[in-house]
C-alpha cells in the first residue's frame, strides 16, 4: 500500500507539473505570438498585451493597483537615435501603460515584483536582425519569459507568506530606456517607503543544461549573497553574482531609490533582438527552476526584518563611452579572464576578420580586455576606421585577428 501511495503521490506531481508548465506556455506564447507584432509601446499590440495581463491579474485575484484600474498610463517623448532602422519622430510623446496588480496583506512593508512586457514591435529600433526588411520581434525570452513567470509568481503568492505585501508590475517603455519603471518610481501608487526588496526578471527563458543564473544586485544589501549562494546550492544552481544595483533592465529605477534589488537573468543568446527570439526555443522547465529560486528567496525573508539596503561601490560608474564596436554578442554569464563572445554579426568588423562564436577576447590593440567592463573600455581608445590586432584565445590557441572598425 506504501508503495501505491508513493506511486500515486508521484503522479500527482508530475500531472501539477505538467499542467503549470502547459500554463505558462500558454501565457509565454500569447505574448510572444504574431497577433500582438512585437509588443513595441505605443502601439496596439502593447495595448492587448496590456488588456490581457490586466485580465489575467484579475483572474488570479490581484487588487488593480494603477491610477486606471490595473493600468498606469504614462507618455514620455522619445529622444533622436542615429542608429534606429526607421526614422524616429521627437515631436509627440509616446503613450504607454504599466500593468499593477497587488496581493494586501495589511503588512508594514511591500516587496515589489516585476518584469517588462514589451519589446521591440518591428525591430525599428534596437534590433540585432541583419536583414534589410522589417519583421516582427516576438521577443520570447526578451521578456514573455519574464512576465510570465511574475503572472505564476502572483498566483503562487495568494495566501502564502503574509508578513509582506506584493505589488507585481509587468512594465512598458523598457525596451526605450526603462520608460515604464522610471515612471512609477516617480509617479509610485504605494508608499515606496515602504518597500522591503525589489524583484526584477528579463530573459529567463533560456535556462542552460547546466543551471546557469546571473543574479544582479547582490551587493544591495548584506542578506543577498549568502541566502542566494545557500538556495542555489540546495537547487543546484550555478550562479554569477553581479553586486552592482545598477544594470540593462528595471530594477535600476528601484535601486537608484535606495531599495535592495535582484535581476534574474539565465543569459545571452544569438536570438537577443531578432525576429528569431520565439516561443518554440523557449525552456519552460528551466522558467520553473527559476521560478522556484525566487519563491526560496520571497519564503526564506518572510518574517524577518526590513532588509538592510547598500549601496554598490560602481553605483556611480557608467559605462564607458566608446563610438566603435566588433560586431559580436557578449556571453555575459561567463566568469574568466576575457570576453566571450556568443555570437558574432554577419558583416560586421569581427565577422570580416575571423573572429568566431566561442572565441575570449584578451586583448585589443595594447589594451588587456580583462572582462566586460574591460572590454568596453578598450573599445573606447579607437574611431571609425581604424585598423587593430585582437589577440583571442580559441580553444586552447592563443591567435590574432587585424580588425578594421
Amino acid at each position: 500500500m506504501k508503495i501505491k501511495s508513493m506511486i500515486l503521490m508521484i503522479a500527482l506531481l508530475l500531472t501539477g507539473w505538467q499542467g503549470l508548465t502547459q500554463t505558462m506556455q500558454e501565457d509565454l506564447q500569447y505574448l510572444a505570438s504574431d497577433e500582438l507584432k512585437g509588443r513595441e509601446i505605443g502601439t496596439e499590440g502593447e495595448k492587448a498585451a496590456a488588456k490581457y495581463l490586466a485580465k489575467r491579474f484579475k483572474k488570479i485575484g490581484l487588487e488593480p493597483k494603477g491610477t486606471d484600474g490595473y493600468y498606469q498610463e504614462f507618455a514620455v517623448k522619445p529622444q533622436y537615435n542615429p542608429h534606429a532602422r526607421v526614422p524616429i519622430d521627437t515631436s509627440k510623446a509616446i503613450e504607454g501603460r504599466n500593468v499593477i496588480g497587488y496581493i494586501d496583506n495589511g503588512a508594514p512593508t511591500t516587496v515589489i515584483i516585476g518584469a517588462h512586457f514589451d519589446h521591440l514591435g518591428m525591430g525599428g529600433e534596437g534590433s540585432l536582425y541583419e536583414g534589410e526588411d522589417l519583421q516582427i520581434h516576438n521577443g520570447a525570452d526578451d521578456n514573455a519569459s519574464g512576465v510570465t513567470v511574475l503572472l505564476h509568481l502572483a498566483d503562487w503568492l495568494q495566501g502564502k507568506y503574509p508578513h509582506n505585501n506584493y505589488l507585481f508590475i509587468a512594465f512598458s517603455g523598457e525596451e526605450k530606456g526603462l520608460w515604464g519603471s522610471g515612471w512609477f518610481t516617480k509617479h509610485p501608487t504605494i508608499d515606496l517607503s515602504t518597500v522591503n526588496y525589489m524583484i526584477n526578471m528579463d530573459m529567463v527563458g533560456r535556462l542552460s543544461a547546466d543551471k546557469q543564473l546571473a543574479i544582479y544586485g547582490t551587493g544591495t544589501s548584506p542578506a543577498w549573497h549568502p541566502m542566494l549562494d545557500e538556495i542555489g546550492k540546495e537547487l543546484g544552481f550555478k550562479l554569477k553574482f553581479h553586486p552592482s544595483g545598477v544594470g540593462p533592465s528595471d530594477h535600476t529605477s528601484f535601486y537608484l531609490k535606495d531599495m535592495p534589488v535582484l535581476h534574474f537573468f539565465t543569459g545571452q543568446h544569438e536570438d537577443y533582438h531578432k525576429p528569431s527570439d520565439d516561443y518554440d526555443k523557449i525552456n519552460y522547465e528551466g522558467m520553473q527552476e527559476v521560478q522556484k529560486f525566487i519563491e526560496q528567496v520571497i519564503a526564506r525573508l518572510d518574517g524577518q526584518e526590513k532588509l538592510e539596503f547598500t549601496k554598490t561601490k560602481d553605483e556611480e560608474n557608467k559605462a564607458p563611452a566608446y563610438s566603435v564596436t566588433l560586431g559580436v554578442i557578449p556571453d555575459y554569464m561567463f566568469d574568466g579572464e576575457g570576453m566571450l563572445i556568443s555570437g558574432v554579426r554577419e558583416g560586421r568588423p569581427a565577422a570580416k576578420a575571423g573572429l568566431q562564436n566561442g572565441d575570449i577576447v584578451i586583448q585589443m590593440g595594447e589594451y588587456p580586455v580583462k572582462n566586460m567592463m574591460g572590454y568596453m573600455e578598450a573599445l573606447g581608445k579607437f574611431k571609425k576606421g581604424q585598423t587593430t590586432t585582437v589577440k583571442v584565445k580559441r580553444g586552447e590557441e592563443m591567435l590574432e585577428f587585424e580588425v578594421t572598425f
